[in-house]
């Protein structure tokens, strides 16, 4: 274990020469290392002796300052090369379709979806299998691993009308497709109706945690953080693989991002999808500060020494990175939500698939 000595200065600037480790040896005699040292330190542990790294340390991580280049650098790269051990340079991308929009009964307060906001956010009821393939059958011929609908609203019980129609329409585009595997993200669902959407054709559902326990009643009361947990237990429990994670931005610490991380990693989650907030007028976060584009890369780093066998997902408000987002595929991601996000504008596949082949991942 790593433990820290002393600090000076906060996360946010100056240089971070301020910090000083003590590093467990063989013999129980304690050395002076430095930063540097420290995170080869981690990152030979976790790909070596395939070590879990622990809240102490993720936070000690997190603390390098967002503006010393020189130490986010070898963070980083060391990250990239959890990556490679862990994952190779396979590179997988989702597609999703917004399938139901709008009215949702919940009250997140980033969602422009939700009936408690005027957003003017459309409007409309589940769209129609035929409207569904042809989505699903575009993204597989362009290259898309992934394909999910995605629906407003609180859930699924198993009893509703519309989870037949949705199994009626999973089982449509599975009769169609090649390679394509469907996914489905419809809110808070009992076993019962993850089961159909199992026997249907969805191979991965799709539920996030959006930030960490702590935080979580800022973001929504009309739900709870358990109830979230449940559906991600009750999906495993019927077969379906599991992609969950959140948004950075709506106004959490990066501990609290920390925390989601480890739940992730106790839940044994393989697909992380991480999303920068974009804030939408009219909902209680539309005037949220942007998170540092530095301070992002250096979240996924430290979710990359958490969970390093696990998809670390670009998707939605990844454009905030602007001209810094080539390096999250340096420092931890190995997949992407490609295309058009529900009500937020994203990128196409070709432009995402260049990006990806440039820097020698394989699709």
């Amino acid at each position: 274990m790593i433990y820290m000595l002393k600090e000076k200065n906060s996360a946010g600037g100056g240089k971070f020469s301020f910090f000083n480790f003590l590093k467990e040896k063989e013999s129980n005699q304690a050395e002076l290392i430095n930063v540097k040292e420290s995170i080869l330190y981690l990152k030979n542990k976790i790909i070596n002796e395939k070590y879990e790294i622990t809240r102490e340390e993720a936070i000690f991580l997190s603390q390098i300052p967002n503006n010393d280049m020189k130490t986010l650098g070898i963070l980083f790269d060391a990250a990239d090369q959890i990556r490679e051990a862990f994952c190779g340079k396979y590179f997988n991308l989702c597609t999703i379709i917004n399938a139901k929009s709008g009215k949702c009964s919940e009250n997140c307060k980033y969602c422009a979806q939700s009936v408690h906001f005027k957003t003017g956010a459309d409007i409309y009821g589940l769209i129609s299998k035929e409207l569904a393939l042809y989505e699903a059958k575009k993204n597989e011929n362009e290259g898309a691993h992934r394909f999910s609908l995605v629906t407003s609203g609180r859930g699924l019980n198993g009893n509703e009308k519309e989870l037949d129609k949705l199994v009626e329409i999973y089982q449509y585009i599975g009769k169609h497709i090649n390679k394509l595997e469907l996914c489905a993200s419809h809110g808070i669902c009992t076993k019962e109706a993850l089961q159909k959407l199992a026997d249907a054709g969805v191979l991965t559902y799709h539920h996030n945690l959006e930030s960490s326990r702590r935080f979580y009643p800022n973001v929504c009361t009309s739900h709870t953080y358990d109830d979230r947990i449940n559906t991600i237990k009750n999906a495993k429990a019927v077969g379906l693989d599991v992609c969950s994670g959140g948004i950075f931005g709506l106004g959490e610490t990066i501990e609290d991002r920390i925390d989601m991380a480890l739940d992730l990693r106790e839940l044994e989650i393989r697909s992380v999808p991480i999303n920068v907030l974009t804030p939408i007028p009219g909902t209680p976060f539309e005037n949220n500060e942007e998170v540092n584009p530095f301070e992002i890369l250096k979240t996924i780093s430290i979710y990359r020494f958490i969970l390093p066998k696990s998809f670390l997902r670009y998707c939605g408000g990844r454009i905030k990175l602007g001209k810094h987002a080539k390096t999250g595929l340096r420092c931890g991601i190995n997949s992407a939500l490609t295309g058009n996000f529900l009500t937020t504008t994203g990128t196409t596949i070709e432009t995402d698939k260049k990006m990806i082949k440039e820097l020698g991942y394989e699709i």
